[in-house]
């Protein structure tokens, strides 16, 4: 087996990934701002980072994954505000329906999924650590890290401290000794969240939860960090120098960043409204497969442009790929396929199985995987349509077994799976009745009457089946 390359943010560059514990690999995520409902752009990661645990349970004993949820936020408190609801009620129903909408994407679950409230001791016990050590000070009822006592901040996002000024928007406050100081604990007031603090009644910064998270689930050091590339700065800068500076330890020795999704060349965000939700897409016909190969289609480090061009593109793709993967189950008997397993493969099975692990192991090049996925789904499609339309599959065909089986193993690194059809569902026309629409279409031609022909090949369209018309009055179809 090759060697596993990611790219690490940390060194920009491409390198070996050699856990700490071979046994047992640590990986923590950041989460969901549990706000809203998640759009393309939080599906990205959470597809991207799914399939890189999956490539890493293939070679480690044991892998923690987590992804946190944060639930104490400012933006919370203004949502919660408009809709006329409480805190708490606001992000329930934002967790239950991102939990639906994750399975829905054929995401595991993390290992672990750590809420900030339910944090906040370890917070506060880490900001106890700064303060004693001098990395952070109490002012007007605030905490700051004071960046300047840390020597590498900005080592992860390689920005000068000009520039992390300007970008991290930080408001010029009268109690900050340097404008680059960010907080730990903020003083609540009114319907605000807080909780009784040695600073006095208040709520958490942004960038201590995650940090007391991690080191709460999973230790000092881990390794693998991830997050999408707007958590570069200042998020993730700010965790390494909270962690690192309280801990004495290396927070994480590979940094992961997803590419943003874009729509008309601006990064998909809620704070723009230029995005289209993951519910929204799936309740509109969007397969949840189409959604999962369409963020999968693109290296992950890459941006990735939203357009209904590129969505269409990843439904015909994913049309033809999970006609494949059904075969099987559809046509099983008539192939005289048994459910066993089938070790003995040929060169070419092998050679192709080594394409798709030297892909994926090149930094996760899931295009590269999935180009190894269509070349071996190619025959099986055909043979798919053939068996829908009535034909006998000939000798060559029933001996793609080891070959339907291997493409099942690979698409499972990925994490697509087979979706039923409308032609597979309860309902679905069965032979007779869509030779019997033929027929009639063919009659309707034959009288001139056009429309009622047009009309039937669109009742057959929405029925899952497409009609090839072929020389001589012929007409073959296939299962959409």
């Amino acid at each position: 087996m090759s060697m596993l390359k990611l790219h690490n943010t940390l060194t920009r560059k491409k390198e070996d990934f050699v856990p700490i514990d071979n046994d047992h690999v640590r990986v923590y995520a950041c989460g969901p701002t549990v706000y809203g409902r998640i759009h393309v752009g939080n599906a990205r990661p959470i597809v991207v980072f799914d399939v890189l645990v999956r490539l890493l349970r293939l070679r480690h004993a044991k892998v923690t994954y987590v992804r946190n949820i944060t639930d104490v936020d400012d933006k919370i408190n203004i949502r919660a505000a408009e809709r006329g609801i409480s805190i708490n009620d606001l992000c329930a129903e934002t967790i239950k329906t991102f939990h639906n909408d994750t399975a829905r994407l054929g995401s595991f679950d993390p290992d672990i999924e750590p809420r900030a409230t339910h944090h906040i001791d370890e917070m506060q016990a880490m900001i106890t650590t700064l303060i004693e050590k001098g990395h952070a000070y109490e002012a007007d009822g605030h905490v700051l890290f004071q960046v300047s006592t840390m020597d590498a901040y900005g080592a992860l996002s390689k920005r000068s401290m000009d520039d992390m000024i300007a970008g991290a928007r930080v408001e010029v406050a009268p109690y900050k000794r340097e404008a680059a100081d960010f907080i730990l604990w903020k003083p609540s007031n009114g319907d605000q969240p807080g909780w009784n603090s040695p600073w006095g009644w208040g709520r958490p910064g942004w960038h201590i939860e995650c940090s007391a998270m991690v080191r709460q689930e999973l230790g000092l050091t881990i390794d693998i960090h991830l997050g999408g590339g707007d958590l570069v700065f200042p998020h993730h800068e700010n965790e390494i120098a909270q962690s690192e500076t309280a801990n004495e330890a290396t927070l994480a020795r590979f940094w992961m960043h997803n590419g943003m999704v874009n729509v008309g060349g601006t990064k998909m965000s809620k704070s723009l409204g230029n995005f289209t939700t993951i519910r929204g897409l799936l309740d509109s016909g969007v397969s949840p497969m189409t959604l999962r190969l369409f963020v999968l289609q693109a290296h992950y480090r890459k941006p990735l442009d939203f357009t209904a061009e590129a969505l269409d593109a990843a439904a015909t793709g994913w049309k033809g790929l999970n006609a494949a993967l059904q075969l099987g189950e559809r046509h099983g008997v008539t192939l005289g396929w048994a459910d066993s397993l089938i070790s003995d493969r040929s060169t070419w099975l092998e050679e192709q199985r080594l394409r798709f692990v030297s892909a994926m192991d090149d930094d996760l090049n899931s295009s590269g995987g999935l180009a190894v996925l269509f070349e071996l789904a190619r025959p099986l499609r055909a043979l798919a349509n053939r068996l829908d339309r009535g034909d006998a599959p000939s000798s060559a065909e029933g001996e793609l077994h080891s070959q339907w089986q291997l493409l099942h193993e690979l698409a499972e690194v990925l994490g697509l799976k087979p979706e039923a059809t409308e032609a597979a569902s309860e309902g679905a026309l069965d032979e007779a009745a869509i030779a019997d629409l033929i027929d009639a279409r063919r009659s309707a031609k034959q009288a001139k009457d056009y429309s009622e022909a047009d009309r039937i090949r669109d009742e057959l369209k929405q029925a899952g089946i497409e009609l090839i018309d072929k020389a001589g009055g012929v007409t073959d179809w296939i299962r959409a």
